[in-house]
This record gives structure tokens, C-alpha cells and sequence, in this order.
């Protein structure tokens, strides 16, 4: 991939979009556009078309998207990549399987600097309109030693012997940090869902003996409930469930660890702007699960006054003020368009 790219005279500082579902195909691009020192601009499959257009601050030297968008990709002034939504073993001639399978001459890494631009997500965490978040080789080589390598240390795992279930989002923060570098680098399995179904997700985690589910809120109330009508007849192979983006109440927890009591259950904070490295971990000898858990290496924290910026005891109500290799370069869009151009 980054041969084909390369070919195609795409180089360091250029900004590749990725406007795809989840897909096998997904890290092959995202791996091959880093190696060449580009930047990575991830986004929602089904963005509202005028939102991107807002967004051309950001200047972009192609896209990679299914064949029904290309045409809207291509009216923005964006050359459209696509990207076939099926492995196909006999495909058919494409510029994207000649990008993949081309004979190309082998190129030298080029020289990339801790401080480059690796990955551009947009987030609404902030007040105001979504901004883009932008995350340097530095943040995101943190975010996967914090976000996945220190946890399977945790807990002793060989990553090799781990199967994950990817239904989250790999354009989101979340799924970007494990499906498409951070997993790959354990040597795990993973089973690729391209959106969330119950009754799929139940179906794959049985017949791939899935270990490890990544979700979020609305997912774990659904894998809840199918486990309660599923009396201990599946679901047996998951040791360990994760649960982010936003909090969970005690009772949904209570209802999860009740109706999966062999499931290892974590709950952790995190945002897009610290690269997803700040959050809880849970350990064997420390299990407190309406808690974000330890605050994770590298990363310090403080809670503050919000009028006079002072720092406050345990269990007052403040600002959380956050510092770490993880945290973002910025996520301004001037300054983002200056950086990039």
C-alpha cells in the first residue's frame, strides 16, 4: 500500500481521508499512508456530505471510500479511491487492489519526526463545533503502549491467543487505537464487524470463541440483555469486556457482571484530544467497577478549581486538567490548516 501511494506521488505532509465502515481493508490503508509520513483524516462513513465540505480547511490529496461515495467525494475537488466492500479472491482489475498487489519497487521509510502529524479526527468534546483533533506519531505511539499493550500485561495475556470483536467504529478513537495498529502489534485475532447487530454479535463471538469485546454504553445494555435470555448457553469464551465513551450507570454495571459473572469487566474514561490514553485499568487484585480504575502511566492529573484554577482535595467537584506524552498537539483549525500546509 504505502509502494502504491507512493507511486501515485502521494508524500510526507499530504492528508489522506478515509471515509469508510469498518473493513478489513481498514489498517492495510491507514498502516501504509502513515509509513509515508502522510496523515491519516478519519471519518464517519455516513458524514453529511456538506459537514466534510466544511471541514476543506484541511487540504487533502485524496480519498479512500466505498464506490456510492466517490462521485460526492469527487464533487469536493477530491480525487476518490475505492475500496471494495467484500474480500473478493478473484478481483477484479482496480486501482485500489493494483495499490495492494502491484509489483512496485520497494521505497526507504522516510524520516519522520515524533512531532509530525500522524492522525486528524474531528471531536466534539470541546464547546463549540467539532474540531480537529490533531494526533502526532508521539501521541499515538503512546496511546497504543498505554492503551493496549500495557493492558494485556495486566493481566498476563499472551496476545496472541486473544480474539477481539471489532463492532466499535475504527474511524472513532476508540477502535482506531486497537483495530488497526495496536492489536496487530499483539499478534491478536481480530473479527471485523462492519456495524453493530445483537444478534450477529452473539453468533460471532460463539463461532470465532471471541475473548475480548471492546464496546461502548448502548452495546453493553444489548450484549446485557441477550446474555440474560441466553441462560450460560454461550458467550463462554469472553474473558474480558471494556467499556468507554461515555459513563455507565450502576445498575447497567451490576446487571453485566451478574449476567456474565466469568466476564472481567472494565470501565475507563478517555477523549479523542489525549489520544485515548487516559484511562482506568482494572488489575487482578483490583476490581471496582463503577471507577475509571488507575490513572494510566505517563499521564498526570489534576483536578482544579474552575474560577481560580487552584488545586483541589479528593472528592471535590472541579476542572480535570490532564498532561502526558498522549495529550493532542492542538485542534484548531488554523492552526491545524498552518501545521499541515
Amino acid at each position: 500500500m504505502a509502494s502504491g501511494l507512493h507511486k501515485m506521488s502521494v508524500s510526507k505532509s499530504d492528508v489522506v481521508l478515509l471515509l469508510l465502515p469498518n473493513s478489513i481493508y481498514y489498517p492495510i490503508i491507514f498502516l501504509g499512508i502513515l509509513y509515508l509520513g502522510s496523515s491519516c483524516y478519519n471519518h464517519e462513513s455516513s458524514l453529511y456530505y456538506p459537514e466534510i465540505k466544511k471541514q476543506l480547511l484541511i487540504p487533502r490529496f485524496l480519498a479512500f471510500t466505498l464506490s456510492e461515495k466517490c462521485e460526492k467525494i469527487e464533487v469536493l475537488g477530491i480525487p476518490a479511491i475505492e475500496v471494495p466492500e467484500f474480500v473478493n479472491s478473484n478481483p477484479n482489475p482496480s486501482v485500489f487492489y493494483e495499490l495492494i498487489s502491484g509489483n512496485h519497487d520497494l521505497l526507504s521509510k522516510p524520516v519522520i519526526n515524533q512531532e509530525d502529524i500522524a492522525v486528524i479526527l474531528y471531536s466534539s468534546g470541546t464547546t463549540g463545533a467539532s474540531k480537529g483533533v490533531i494526533l502526532t506519531h508521539k501521541n499515538f505511539i503512546s496511546m497504543l503502549v498505554l492503551n493496549v499493550r500495557l493492558d494485556a500485561t495486566l493481566y498476563n495475556d499472551l496476545g496472541g491467543e486473544n480474539v477481539y470483536l471489532a463492532a466499535l467504529p475504527m474511524f472513532h478513537v476508540y477502535g482506531l487505537s486497537l483495530f488497526q495498529s495496536g492489536l496487530i502489534s499483539l499478534g491478536s485475532t481480530v473479527v471485523i464487524m462492519k456495524k453493530f447487530d445483537a444478534d450477529e454479535v452473539v453468533k460471532a463471538i460463539d463461532k470465532y470463541k471471541v475473548t475480548h469485546f471492546p464496546v461502548v454504553p448502548p452495546i453493553l445494555t444489548a450484549l446485557t440483555k441477550k446474555a440474560q435470555g441466553i441462560n450460560g448457553r454461550s458467550l463462554q469464551s469472553l474473558k474480558q469486556v471494556t467499556c468507554g465513551a461515555a459513563t455507565l450507570s450502576r445498575k447497567l454495571i451490576d446487571e453485566f457482571v451478574h449476567s456474565l459473572p466469568h466476564v472481567d469487566f472494565v470501565q475507563g474514561y478517555a477523549m479523542t484530544e489525549c489520544g485515548a490514553a487516559f484511562r482506568g485499568f482494572n488489575t487482578e487484585k483490583f476490581h471496582k467497577y463503577s471507577s475509571v480504575g488507575l490513572l494510566a502511566p505517563n499521564m498526570e492529573a489534576k483536578v482544579v478549581d474552575l474560577k481560580t484554577a487552584s488545586f483541589l482535595p479528593p472528592l471535590s467537584v472541579g476542572e480535570l486538567w490532564l498532561r502526558g506524552s498522549a495529550v493532542m498537539k492542538g485542534n484548531n483549525y488554523y492552526f491545524l490548516f498552518y501545521l499541515i500546509t
